[in-house]
């Protein structure tokens, strides 16, 4: 099954009674405003996800903006959403597509599989004029969290990207990349010899749904990256990992690797002065 999955796919298995995890990835700058909006209107079954507790952990100039989550943390969340093996998982955000694919990349870097992306988000659900209901969402009965294997998806660190020698891709816009504008985080720029490739490239403007196969892998093939290519030879990033997060949610669904994902990203390398930066200013 693709990793992006239509809203109404996830219509059909919610009304007919299937067995399924629905997790609401969702966010807002604004404090318990995100909750809010969940508890008010949601898929039904659908369960609430905190990004900023649940996907990450507590931010720093060491660390970075969105920091990989501790085991501990997302084995907690499994059991309370009650995913299981063999029961699919489904995600939606408010249709960024950012907040959803972090949460499919941790799941699966944890050992999660079967797990997929409403395509378009919540914004996708109310346009196909699907059911939604009001409330604190699903009920799942309560269980132990259990032991995760952790590095099911490749990773690197600051430092393996210190003394790295193969392709790095940076999937933010092109104005930050080239340090045009940056709002988010300390410097401008992007990693020295790090390529540019915009994430919104294999999106819809105006839906943000996934474009379709073919074109995810016209686009990676343009940068050299083909279902052959080792994920340990490349590496992704973005700002703090979400943007590259759903790259590489798109590249799966488009049947090429799982590359080796820098969570840390812009945030954490442009934070520590003794990295290089490069810009195209």
């Amino acid at each position: 099954m693709s990793v992006f999955v239509s809203a109404a796919e996830l219509n059909e298995r919610v009304q007919t009674g299937q067995k399924q995890t629905v997790i609401a990835a969702l966010w807002d700058a604004q404090e318990g405003k995100a909750w809010s909006k969940f508890q008010s209107e949601h898929v039904p079954t659908a369960l609430f996800c905190n990004p900023s507790s649940q996907l990450a952990s507590m931010p720093g100039r060491q660390v970075g903006r969105n920091p990989l989550p501790s085991l501990d943390v997302v084995a907690k969340a499994v059991a309370n959403w009650g995913i299981e093996d063999g029961k699919p998982v489904y995600i939606y955000d408010g249709g960024s597509g950012l907040f959803a694919a972090r949460a499919w990349w941790v799941l699966r870097w944890a050992g999660v599989d079967n797990v997929h992306i409403v395509d378009g988000g919540y914004a996708a659900w109310h346009r196909g004029g699907f059911k939604t209901i009001a409330g604190p969402g699903g009920i799942v009965v309560p269980r132990e969290p259990e032991a995760l294997n952790a590095n099911s998806l490749p990773t690197a660190t600051m430092e393996d990207v210190r003394a790295f020698n193969g392709s790095l891709l940076d999937t933010r816009d092109q104005r930050r990349f080239d340090g045009r504008r940056e709002i988010l985080d300390l410097r401008a720029g992007h990693i020295p010899g790090a390529v540019n490739l915009p994430v919104s490239m294999l999106f819809d403007d105006t839906t943000r749904t996934v474009k379709d196969t073919d074109h995810i892998r016209a686009t990676l093939a343009e940068h050299g990256i083909t279902q052959n290519t080792n994920p340990a030879d490349v590496i992704v990033y973005s700002g703090s990992g979400n943007h590259s997060a759903l790259l590489l949610a798109a590249m799966e669904h488009a049947g090429l690797p799982v590359l080796t994902h820098y969570v840390g990203g812009w945030s954490q390398w442009s934070a520590n002065r003794d990295n290089r930066v490069a810009a195209n200013v």
